[in-house]
């Protein structure tokens, strides 16, 4: 086979999986760019997978199989095809939705037939179905399970709860615990050293959002795990206790500059034009240009607007 024609193949194949993926390519230069799927164990058969989106949470142990949240159809099909191999072909249990966004829910559809229950908080199933200022998907697997406060189950010697603690980065978002693992999926509530999405028009709300990691870290051990929803590319997406108290400063600092920069005259125009990073908490990059769910901007309108 000639060297062209070598390349042909592999840079078709490389374009095919962007194209599977929803991203641009067309040369065998950004086959480096493709995600890879990682599947990385915690402990007590809990563990979380990476690719493109939120991370997936999974528990698989002899007496049932558990995911948390499903990023995107092809990378969830990557997914389903990777846990099926670690449960020896058995299907899913339960997938939990932390909330409703489609970084964490897109991928639903892709375990039709595989998820026996899909577990959601009641306001994230809403707007699943619903999204606030968006179209309704064409084709999507939504939660069977709603739930108020709490929801609980076990799953082979695993004892899962899921909760709500209020209104956050949506209104819908829950925290889920792996008891016996003393594990944690924080979905969207955890943002690790990076810009958080703020999502007001779904109920979100800074203020309420510290309260919510102040009584998660409350609830759970020194020695907890959690597992976040994202991360910045320089940190893991994995941590304790302390790494959940940083983005609550955060919020708290935020909140606090804005309100001084108002209380001290400046227009809103001037105030959403910083793009230096908060003082403190320069790890989290500067920030970007004003939008609806960049935190400068939602923390300027809970504070003149209220939460």
């Amino acid at each position: 086979m000639s060297t062209s024609r070598r390349e042909f193949i592999a840079t078709s194949a490389v374009a095919a999986i962007f194209a599977a993926l929803g991203r641009p390519s067309v040369t065998l230069g950004l086959q480096q760019q493709v995600p890879r799927p990682v599947f990385t164990p915690i402990r007590r058969n809990v563990g979380f997978f990476t690719m493109r989106g939120g991370t997936i949470g999974y528990l698989v142990n002899p007496g049932g199989v558990a995911v948390v949240d499903s990023q995107f159809p092809a990378e969830a099909s990557t997914f389903v095809e990777g846990i099926r191999q670690r449960a020896e072909g058995r299907g899913v249990d339960v997938l939990i939705n932390t909330h409703h966004h489609g970084d964490h829910t897109g991928g639903n559809i892709s375990f039709r037939g595989v998820a026996r229950s899909v577990v959601a908080h009641e306001k994230a199933a809403e707007h699943m179905r619903h999204p606030p200022g968006g179209e309704p998907p064409q084709d999507q697997l939504f939660p069977d399970l709603a739930f108020s406060d709490s929801w609980s189950a076990d799953i082979g010697d695993e004892h899962i709860v899921a909760r709500h603690y209020g209104r956050a980065h949506t209104s819908g978002d829950i925290v889920i615990t792996f008891e016996r693992a003393n594990v944690v999926h924080m979905g969207d509530l955890m943002f690790n050293r990076r810009h958080p999405v703020v999502d007001r028009a779904a109920g979100a709300t800074m203020r309420n959002w510290m309260t919510v990691l102040d009584r998660t870290v409350e609830d759970h051990a020194a020695d907890t795990v959690y597992i976040f929803g994202h991360a910045n590319s320089e940190q893991p997406v994995t941590g304790g206790r302390d790494d959940l108290m940083v983005l609550r400063n955060y919020f708290d600092a935020l909140l606090t500059f804005v309100d001084n920069q108002v209380r001290a005259g400046h227009s809103r125009e001037q105030i959403l034009a910083m793009r230096e990073p908060l003082r403190g908490f320069e790890e989290f990059g500067p920030f970007g240009q004003p939008s609806a769910r960049d935190p400068l901007t939602c923390a300027y309108e809970e504070v003149t607007e209220g939460a």
